[in-house]
């Protein structure tokens, strides 16, 4: 993993005190979480823009639903019950 060093406001740095203590090795582990929930969130962001500036046409667009759905599946053999042992009785 690669380190990095982020500045923080005296503000933001008390917040983050608060939720996940120096002490603790769960900052980095917040810190790492909240990066990725923010990057997932611009790029979904980006991807919504894009599909707002240039949405998809409806024209000559074929759709079956049946196509999407699952093959309904057979029900697995059984397997055949053994027949039942009978006791020999002991001389």
């Amino acid at each position: 993993m690669k380190q990095i060093i982020v500045e923080l406001d005296d503000e933001t740095a008390a917040r983050l005190e608060r939720v996940a203590p120096s002490r603790s090795r769960r900052r980095s582990a917040f810190v790492r979480q909240a990066l990725l929930r923010a990057l997932d969130e611009a790029a979904e962001r980006a991807t919504r823009e894009a599909y707002a500036a240039q949405p998809d046409s409806t024209e000559h667009v074929y759709f079956e639903p049946a196509a999407w759905e699952t093959p309904a599946r057979e029900a697995p053999a059984r397997p055949r019950p053994r027949p039942a042992r009978t006791r020999r009785a002991r001389r």
